[in-house]
């Protein structure tokens, strides 16, 4: 696991949040929640955080509250910072605080509706954090890596940051030497997944090399084939090799079941393998195929649901957290309660 994973997050008046406070566990952790509860938000905002504190050269409190500003603005793209914070009436004042195991004192930082470039920091780790930090889109990366950093740099693109963050990751030369070994030793049902193939990047283009195919460029593969080519990637290069923290937006995005089940199977072996991992999800087969994966795992889940009162606007709702070791323990899941009312009108059909 890392060295220091994420153990709690609490969030005041930040996006949809009125207050949510999330207990998380090493592994492999699982939001779940209706669309607009605000399951991105919360990936992005550990992200930002673990991201701002890994990059950050002094770990003072001056160089976080710039840092963390900017890649808050740079990961969710508000027209200021100050947009984050949850749309009430009058001044609103943003409040997060993110634990880490093993570490003291917390992060906490707070900012107000009309701040533009920094934050407050009210508290803070007394050490860095030596784990990369690595969130994936619902888009594959592979097929725009040899141009988009270039892409990024030179024009204003209108992509998150973390974009060009995972790309920059992706292109991390593959390791030699013992730690490529290990590597190799960790990438052995990666192979099986990918029918026996292994993924090589030559002059930023990524390939896909299988026994009695030949060699595939990227675009040509299928994107169930392209997103387990990213972790592959991640691993060879040593970045989620020894730990790391993965943050994954809808891994099932674009996705048949079958391809589903190799990501479900993919998630749970690099949890069982030190990465602590958190998944935002619509898909109730990706559920279930975690929750039946053959490897001894415990993840933790994480539900998000609007609580509306009976004069308020359903966008107006506030969103609240529940966190269970059982899927079947949260009082609400979108996707479960869609499956059961389709499976009612088909038998009714």
């Amino acid at each position: 696991m890392p060295t220091y994973p994420i153990s709690r997050i609490r969030a005041k008046s930040f996006g949809p949040f009125k207050d949510i406070d999330v207990e998380l566990t090493d592994g492999l952790n699982v939001i779940v929640g209706d669309n607009a509860t605000g399951k991105s938000q919360l990936l992005k905002l550990m992200y930002s955080c673990t991201k701002a504190v890994k990059d950050s050269e002094t770990l003072t409190k001056r160089d976080l509250s710039g840092g963390i500003a900017s890649k808050l603005i740079g990961v969710f793209r508000p027209q200021r910072l100050g947009r984050l914070t949850r749309r009430t009436q009058g001044r609103a004042k943003a409040e997060v605080s993110l634990k880490y195991a093993g570490i003291a004192d917390p992060l906490e930082f707070s900012f107000s509706s009309p701040s533009s470039r920094e934050v407050t920091i009210g508290k803070m780790p007394d050490r860095p954090l030596t784990d990369e930090p690595v969130l994936l889109p619902t888009h594959e990366l592979l097929t725009l890596a040899s141009s988009f950093l270039g892409l990024y740099s030179t024009y204003d693109t209108g992509f998150e940051e973390t974009w060009k963050d995972t790309t920059e990751l992706l292109l991390r030369p593959a390791l030699l030497g013992p730690r490529g070994n290990q590597a190799n030793a960790m990438l052995e049902p990666f192979s099986n997944l990918l029918q026996g193939g292994t993924v090589v990047e030559e002059g930023g283009e990524f390939y896909l090399k299988q026994p009695g195919v030949g060699t595939i460029e990227a675009p040509l593969l299928a994107e169930g084939h392209r997103k387990l080519a990213m972790l592959v990637r991640l691993i060879s290069n040593g970045v989620l090799l020894e730990g790391g923290y993965l943050f994954w937006d809808e891994p099932e995005a674009n996705l048949n079941p079958a391809s589903q089940r190799a990501i479900a199977h993919a998630l749970v072996h690099l949890a069982n393998h030190g990465t602590q991992i958190v998944v935002a999800t619509h898909s109730m087969f990706l559920l279930r195929e975690i929750q039946m994966s053959s490897e001894k795992i415990s993840p933790r889940f994480i539900g998000l649901n609007r609580q509306q009162d009976s004069e308020q606007p359903m966008a107006a709702a506030q969103v609240v957290a529940q966190t269970s070791d059982d899927l079947d323990d949260l009082d609400y899941v979108a996707a479960l309660e869609a499956e059961v009312e389709q499976a009612n009108r088909y038998l009714g059909w």
